[in-house]
């Protein structure tokens, strides 16, 4: 299979790799090259409040210490802001994105909002047939998803089915993304393409095949989905992986320094004893030191825990 298949790990360098990070990295590192394809490295440096370049370099350091190489140059997306742009340029132009002024207040006030989503209050589509300019105000860009985003039915029936795609972890998958989400933004008021389009594009045109991340992303997927037919792009095969948890029921967190790789290594850790951590969480193995290499031959995605793992 050498060159049909490229996957790809994305962090964001808000904070050094915690573990839940760094094992996702590790899942689709190994099925790359078990695969004998290529593993690909993007930095999602969109926010430039939080993504620091220490952090970048954190995320390089842990990599390499633990092993994990990665294939041709780093792409960082703070860097592709004019790719992002002739994206979006092409959606207006088919009539898949629009400029919206419209607060989150002014959305949440809206009388016909729907519930409230993953992105807030539903967008009830106001600036759909154009927006009204607001002096002061720069717009945000909306793309138009498929179906019309209103008030649930109340005939079941009558509800759209969605976008049904299949889960290499959890099979089968929709969400109709007009009813759960709405036209939701691509482009912020300044002028940041956001999460959603900026993956989509950079998946694209970087020929991933194979995307491996955590679950918490699986609702994201149908919003893609949309993006990637009205861009013309393939859709790559997705996997999303439970996640490792705290005792207390949350996902564990860049700001607990012990749950880091860098915060392990100083107590002591080797890199192998992360990694046969790492191995036994995702029911790769039984918890003994071991490096990345040695982990190759015997790994398969069927292997691989479909549940949330609680790190004590």
């Amino acid at each position: 299979m050498t060159g049909s298949f490229r996957g790809r790990f994305a962090p964001s360098p808000t904070g050094r790799l915690h573990l839940g990070n760094v094992r996702s990295a590790l899942l689709g590192w190994l099925w790359a090259r078990a695969e004998q394809g290529e593993f690909l490295l993007r930095i999602e440096d969109l926010d430039p409040e939080r993504c620091k370049p220490v952090f970048t370099d954190g995320i390089f350091e842990d990599l390499e210490w633990l092993g994990l190489d990665w294939d041709g140059p780093v792409l960082k997306q703070s860097e592709r802001g004019a790719v992002y742009d002739e994206a979006i340029a092409k959606l207006e132009t088919s009539g898949r994105a629009y400029r919206c002024w419209c607060s989150r207040a002014e959305i949440a006030r809206a009388a016909s909002a729907p519930h409230v989503g993953e992105e807030g209050p539903v967008y009830p589509g106001t600036c759909r047939a154009g927006g009204s300019p607001k002096a002061g105000r720069q717009p945000s860009w909306r793309f138009l998803v498929e179906g019309e985003p209103v008030l649930p039915a109340s005939d079941p029936s009558t509800a759209l089915e969605g976008v049904r795609f299949t889960d290499l972890i959890h099979g089968e998958v929709s969400q109709d993304v007009a009813r759960e989400v709405g036209d939701f933004i691509i482009r912020r008021i300044d002028g940041v393409a956001s999460y959603q389009l900026a993956v989509v594009v950079d998946d694209a045109l970087s020929g991933v095949t194979h995307v491996l991340r955590g679950e918490d992303l699986l609702s994201s997927t149908a919003r893609q989905n949309q993006l990637q037919r009205a861009l013309g792009y393939p859709t790559p095969e997705y996997a999303h992986v439970p996640l490792l948890m705290q005792a207390d029921g949350k996902r564990l967190a860049k700001r607990d320094g012990a749950s880091t790789v860098a915060g392990l290594r100083e107590l002591g850790w080797s890199a192998e004893k992360v990694l046969g951590q790492l191995a036994a969480w995702s029911g790769l193995g039984d918890g003994a030191p071991v490096s990345a290499r040695e982990l190759v031959g015997s790994f398969s995605l069927e292997r691989v825990k479909r549940t949330a793992t609680v790190v004590e």
